[in-house]
């Protein structure tokens, strides 16, 4: 079992799961962390709001020294994942090239233990480069014979947002009128970033070995509630205008063409009216968690003074 001073290995720990979750560790009492992540300015917000963690700027989809910081680690933490994307080469290169490396590399430095982190859309209906290759990223720590357990959050939303709700929450607020597909009644099942970022800690702390984890947010809330919500915490006066689902799609692949990272795609819009209705386990008895209500959990995501203000980049 992991000790508070044991050295763990966070990969891809500048962005969303990685600051929260190093928030909540250093908060748990864990004083040596390792942050590997490749984007520049946000392993900067990462040094900034913590010193005292050991950052190193690496690309795991490339062989180079970074391997170096597995060595003598007792527990690594698998957070890195393409999420968006224009290119099927993109999802290849930063969830299956790059999870192939830190697995050498755990297996090279002997790394006792690993809590991967995979997602809900491994049991989706929807099909896109994103669902494929966290399908095949999760087999891949499953088959490498890696001590670890995986844990597969829904959509999470949280502080340091730069996309999904984070992304929305900025839109709304700058944007007299705020565009909504269809009639928006696109059931979906949010996990605040906090209260996933525990789930992992516990694992941390207990190791439990081969078992997996859905975890879903315990609130059931249309999309379209979702942005209302958004609304009323943040007191906008945003008009919501409803818009057909084809012509949404249609403005969704236009804006893509002139924009390298789109913050929602149109493939996000097929995931998202797919109907998906995602089983997890009860965080309250296996982790000790108890979810933070939806409501409290946005006005604390996008109100709060401490970080709500810290937006990563994509």
């Amino acid at each position: 079992m992991a000790q508070k001073n044991d050295k763990i290995v966070l990969t891809g720990a500048a962005g969303l799961v990685g600051q929260n979750l190093i928030v909540e560790m250093k908060q748990q009492g864990y004083t040596q962390l390792v942050a590997i992540d490749k984007h520049e300015h946000n392993l900067e917000i990462l040094r900034k709001l913590h010193p005292d963690v050991t950052t190193v700027l690496a690309d795991l989809a490339e062989p180079g020294k970074w391997n170096e910081a597995f060595e003598g680690a007792k527990l690594v933490v698998q957070l890195h994942a393409q999420i968006t994307g224009k290119t099927t080469s993109l999802f290849v290169r930063n969830n299956l090239t790059a999870t192939e490396h830190v697995l050498a590399a755990c297996k090279a430095a002997r790394v006792p233990y690993m809590v991967h982190i995979s997602s809900s859309v491994v049991n989706s209906v929807a099909k896109d480069d994103y669902t494929e290759t966290k399908r095949e990223q999760e087999a891949m720590v499953v088959a490498s014979g890696q001590r670890h357990c995986v844990l597969r959050p829904t959509l999470m939303f949280g502080w340091f947002d730069p996309k999904h709700l984070g992304w929305l929450s900025r839109f709304m607020a700058r944007t007299p009128v705020f565009p909504i597909p269809g009639d928006g009644k696109f059931m979906r099942q949010p996990l605040y970033e906090r209260d996933f970022c525990r789930c992992i800690a516990k694992c941390v702390e207990t190791e439990p070995v081969g078992d997996v984890f859905d975890i879903v947010g315990h609130t059931r809330v249309d999309y379209v509630d979702i942005i209302r919500t958004i609304k009323r915490v943040k007191r906008l006066h945003t008009l919501i205008v409803h818009i057909p689902i084809g012509f949404f799609g249609f403005l969704l692949r236009t804006f893509a063409l002139f924009s390298s990272k789109p913050p929602f795609t149109a493939d996000q819009l097929k995931a998202l009216s797919a109907g998906d209705d995602f089983k997890g386990v009860d965080t309250e008895a296996v982790f000790g968690v108890r979810q933070t209500p939806f409501e409290d959990a946005i006005r604390e995501s996008y109100t709060d003074p401490r970080y709500s203000h810290i937006v990563l980049k994509r």
